[in-house]
């Protein structure tokens, strides 16, 4: 599948991949800012933001569309950033196409299964009937009925656009439908028995539960080359939260 995607800078590439519910929106701040040192690709994956939806839907297909990416612009000895399921995608490709990676950095996700913790969100997502709501303001209201909290609201709502605007009928940027049958697939781990001689880092919000101490034995198995940073005042959208960290830490491992 041919990926949407934004391209910042020049140099060696940097491409970076969204997390669940997310686009290449939520980076281009920072990609303006990466695009300094590199040639920054900011990448909406299948199923999410401006790029195609389907049917299938899990992180050997989503690696595999990097690929098809990679090939159509020519990238190699890049840098791969990936964030939460984003990460795992880049996790995925990693250890299929080492040969086009020089350093992999992954933001607050482990290569370990999850328990599932999305349905509320898929739920309250769900809830909301855009053949009764004509504005942006009536989601947001729908919205706030099902998640109290304000950043996760905004982020969600990020992905509200015009589907219609003629009729004034608004849609979910993200394939809501297929994300809730098979939200499974994004819980699900990097295989134990894979390995990935790649430089990593990892990267974790010291408030976020997504990376433990007891998930370090587990990356040191999959990733023999591997560093742990951890950001202080950060949740699970590191990025966002402490952006100035978050870039001093890439470009620091970037540069090494």
């Amino acid at each position: 599948m041919k990926l949407n995607y934004k391209q910042f800078g020049s140099g060696q590439p940097l491409v970076i991949l969204h997390g669940l519910f997310g686009s290449l929106d939520n980076w281009q701040t920072l990609a303006r800012q990466f695009g300094d040192f590199f040639s920054v690709y900011i990448i909406d994956q299948r199923n999410h933001g401006q790029s195609g939806h389907s049917q299938e839907w899990d992180y050997q297909i989503m690696a595999e569309d990097l690929n098809e990416f990679f090939e159509e612009h020519s990238l190699n000895n890049a840098i791969l950033l990936g964030h939460s399921m984003g990460g795992k995608t880049a996790m995925q490709f990693a250890i299929k196409h080492p040969e086009k990676l020089q350093k992999l950095i992954i933001a607050d996700i482990a290569p370990k299964e999850y328990v599932p913790h999305h349905q509320k969100i898929i739920e309250s997502l769900s809830a909301i009937n855009f053949n009764q709501i004509t504005s942006r303001n009536e989601a947001e209201e729908q919205l706030n009925k099902h998640i109290s909290d304000f950043g996760t609201r905004q982020f969600l709502l990020k992905n509200l656009y015009w589907k219609d605007l003629e009729n004034k009928k608004l849609g979910w940027r993200f394939n809501l439908e297929v994300i809730a049958e098979k939200i499974n697939e994004v819980n699900k781990g990097i295989p134990e028995n894979a390995h990935c001689d790649i430089p990593t880092l990892f990267i974790r919000g010291a408030k976020s539960d997504y990376i433990t101490d007891d998930d370090l034995e587990l990356i040191s198995a999959i990733f023999s080359d591997v560093k742990l940073e951890t950001i202080d005042n950060a949740g699970h959208w590191l990025h966002a939260e402490q952006p100035e960290r978050f870039k001093e830490i890439v470009l620091n491992f970037a540069s090494a």
